[in-house]
């Protein structure tokens, strides 16, 4: 139990205390003062004293309700993190998904978000070489869904580098790997979920494998759900002047999201694609949340006084 003023908590305790103490003190000299008249002592005033301490408690139990009393109880909630990983490179510009890879994958992070309670944050990381935070996590999805519709294909794919980059705007701080390629502590987040939207194609070059990156985010307790974009047959696609053929590369994405807990998402066309908001299970996270007892102490603080002042004019035909 927590108070939001322990100091009136503190004085009102020591108020209650201290009429107790004079309650005490009086009990006593009333006492001797009946048997240095010689009258007997055994239950008289019975009824008076009862009274006296069911006020007290009701001045104690006062005192802690205007302290303002609160319980923390685990409340589960639809809530959570959820970092949209996109795919930019040039080869989403494919069209073997129509009207092309990119596009469809916008379609269907739209929609996903659309689904979303308001309850769950929203981000959004596009990724080329290495990962670009476009969008930190916010509760305020039509910001998302703005940044979503921007995005425009060019460049290469670092999968492993887009990993780390939604980390770190999960964590709201640069997750990178030790100097030795080690696998870095950034806490546990199990209300979190990344979900990577890409055909697969993987050009790490210099950067993070996407295994590595895989096992930092297992390690966090962060499931990694990829969605495949593109088909086995794949297509042909210009890019800076070339003619690069491009194909679905299920086996990496599959094993990212083995890795991770998470879930592979096969789309092969658009259709598949905004199924994609029903298909991915985001978790729920059980949080603490304060809850008032003030009004439930001031009931039973009522009830002691109303009791203490019953009891006294019964017995003695006053209230005090």
């Amino acid at each position: 139990m927590s108070f939001a003023d322990p100091v009136l908590l503190a004085v009102g305790l020591l108020v209650a205390a201290a009429l107790a103490w004079a309650a005490v003190v009086a009990g006593r000299r009333r006492s001797a003062a009946l048997a240095a008249a010689g009258v007997a002592a055994a239950g008289r005033g019975r009824g008076r004293t009862a009274g006296v301490w069911c006020t007290i408690a009701g001045v104690a139990v006062l005192a802690i309700a205007v302290a303002g009393p609160a319980a923390s109880v685990p409340v589960s909630h639809a809530s959570g993190t959820v970092i949209l990983a996109m795919d930019v490179s040039g080869s989403m510009a494919a069209t073997d998904v129509p009207p092309d890879r990119l596009d469809a994958a916008k379609q269907a992070a739209v929609s996903f978000i659309n689904v979303q309670p308001p309850s769950v944050d929203i981000g959004v990381v596009a990724f080329q070489q290495g990962g670009l935070e476009a969008a930190l996590p916010t509760a305020d999805h039509s910001t998302v869904t703005a940044a979503v519709r921007r995005l425009a294909p060019g460049g290469g794919t670092s999968l492993g580098d887009a990993i780390l980059a939604s980390l770190s705007a999960i964590t709201h701080k640069t997750v990178v790997l030790g100097r030795n390629g080690s696998v870095p502590a950034i806490g546990y987040w199990p209300s979190a979920t990344i979900v990577l939207f890409s055909d697969g194609q993987d050009a790490s070059g210099g950067g993070t494998s996407a295994a590595t990156a895989a096992a930092v985010a297992q390690k966090a307790g962060v499931h990694v759900d990829t969605v495949g974009v593109g088909t086995a047959a794949g297509a042909t696609v210009d890019v800076e002047g070339y003619h690069l053929f491009t194909a679905l590369d299920e086996a990496t994405l599959k094993s990212i999201s083995e890795a991770t807990g998470g879930a592979y998402h096969p789309a092969s066309d658009a259709s598949q694609l905004n199924g994609i908001a029903s298909s991915i299970n985001l978790r729920l996270t059980v949080t603490n949340q304060p809850l008032p007892l003030a009004g439930a102490f001031i009931a039973l603080a009522l009830a002691l006084l109303v009791a203490g002042a019953v009891l006294t004019v019964a017995r003695t035909g006053r209230v005090v």
